[in-house]
């Protein structure tokens, strides 16, 4: 479903190369949940940013669904993540004006030209009750706890229904049992849903919780 194949990534710094990515070669099939470890500067984030669109490699393809994403314009690419991917960050970036709705409903909106919104609305409501934050619903990120923030993030990933998810350390902010909830969470929606999950974290105990784990060195695949 998902083959990224000798992805390299080198960033210029003043007068020097920085590789941090060299020749990555990953296959991932449908239904995978995927946990990426390693130290840090290992490049499991860079890896991840590229698999899923967000940064172009220096070498090498990702190939989605029978599509190799770098080969699409700009816009084409957009659409593509807004269609296929979602994405659950460390830092959770909801914005801080709109209420937890609000802010899973974006994806929705975005991709419909804000038409539907009605539909929208009811799937994001679906969402949030489903993650058990029917009662927050209203409520601004500063009125929600880190776990209920991240909670809202995965709702708002989890909005077009997409193929593949990726959550770059998703507990990092969080305490150890909220951290093993929101894993077991993903867990439960890969289980239910059968979307592909692939995740980086630090935390080993949390990554055996996946079907798979990879360590990450250097800029390799170790295993």
């Amino acid at each position: 479903m998902l083959e990224a194949a000798g992805i390299h990534k080198i960033y210029i710094q003043a007068t020097k190369e920085l590789r941090v990515l060299k020749g990555v070669d990953l296959k991932i099939k449908q239904g995978d949940f995927l946990a990426i470890v390693g130290p840090s500067g290992a490049g499991k984030s860079t890896l991840l940013h590229i698999l899923s669109g967000l940064d172009k490699p220096s070498q090498g393809q990702v190939v989605l669904d029978g599509q190799d994403i770098y080969k699409m314009n700009d816009h084409k690419r957009a659409a593509m993540r807004n269609e296929k991917v979602g994405f659950v960050f460390q830092f959770y970036h909801l914005l801080p004006e709109f209420t937890a709705l609000e802010n899973v409903m974006l994806p929705g909106l975005i991709k419909n030209d804000m038409d539907h919104k009605e539909e929208q609305q009811t799937r994001g409501m679906n969402l949030l009750e489903r993650l058990g934050l029917k009662d927050r619903v209203g409520h601004k990120p500063n009125q929600l706890s880190g776990g209920e923030q991240q909670r809202v993030a995965i709702a708002r990933a989890l909005m077009n229904e997409p193929k593949v998810i990726f959550c770059d350390e998703p507990t990092g902010n969080l305490d150890s049992k909220t951290g093993e909830d929101i894993i077991h969470l993903l867990r439960d929606l890969n289980r239910e849903n059968k979307q592909t999950i692939v995740m980086v974290t630090h935390d080993k105990y949390l990554a055996e919780l996946s079907h798979r784990v990879i360590q990450m060195r250097d800029g390799q695949i170790l295993n």
